[in-house]
């Protein structure tokens, strides 16, 4: 009997191929997506993309899409309130596992585990510890794509965001940022690909600049929020493209 399933949903590649993973082998039947929205902004948080295509995956999906909705700025300590209540909420209607599309990041998979842990949910991770040149080429070979609405200064300037993913792309990225943008590098917007029923439409619209200062923290984790359904607590600036 296959176990009932959160997938942990950003909108970018990571977890676009985690699903089709999950997808793939059949051991989970996946409820819902969950991702986390910023509540003034109604924009997917770190990946800036607006609600609506959010809506415009769920449906391609053909999923259900529960939004986490978040104040700009959250302390640790709100985000988890948000997160547990989110998290007993969907227990309630039968899930038993929370899959990521995490793949390195031992701090955060611990930080993760704990706190499910503490609601008796499972943590999955499909893509943990396969390399990220091997995930990116299986991303691009299985036709997906994608395009970058977040960039971090950090590591990347201005001409990074915006752009398609695709081989002049890798070939152009500096030697100390990860072809998935796994340190938070950069984030993406997945347009079409297996999971899809359709493409999703959209333009690009302007490219803004946002500066970022450190969410407050109430524990010592450490984690990186970087991705999926965290807030944010880089002391740093991002570009960011808007898809509209």
């Amino acid at each position: 009997m296959k176990q009932s399933a959160i997938f942990n949903w950003s909108g970018g590649k990571d977890s676009a191929l985690a699903l089709y993973k999950v997808e793939q082998a059949a051991q989970y039947e996946v409820l819902t997506l969950l991702t986390s929205v910023s509540e003034p902004y109604q924009r997917i948080s770190m990946h800036g993309v607006r609600v609506d295509l959010l809506d415009q995956q769920a449906a391609s999906i053909g999923l259900p899409c529960h939004k986490l909705f978040l104040p700009e700025t959250p302390t640790m300590e709100a985000y988890e309130q948000h997160m547990t209540t989110t998290l007993r909420q969907l227990q309630s209607q039968g899930a038993t596992v929370s899959i990521f599309g995490d793949i390195f990041l031992e701090d955060l998979r611990r930080y993760r585990e704990e706190q499910l842990a503490r609601l008796n949910i499972e943590a999955a991770f499909p893509l943990w510890g396969v390399p990220t040149t091997e995930l990116i080429r299986e991303f691009l070979d299985l036709g997906f794509k994608t395009i970058t609405t977040c960039v971090n200064e950090k590591f990347l300037d201005q001409s990074f965001v915006g752009r398609v993913i695709d081989e002049d792309f890798l070939r152009d990225l500096p030697a100390n940022v990860d072809p998935c943008g796994e340190n938070g590098e950069f984030h993406t917007f997945v347009f079409d690909g297996p999971i899809f029923q359709q493409p999703i439409a959209f333009e690009k619209g302007e490219i803004v600049y946002r500066k970022y200062t450190p969410a407050p923290k109430t524990d010592d984790s450490g984690y990186d929020c970087g991705d999926e359904n965290e807030p944010s607590p880089f002391d740093t600036g991002f570009w960011y493209c808007d898809l509209v």
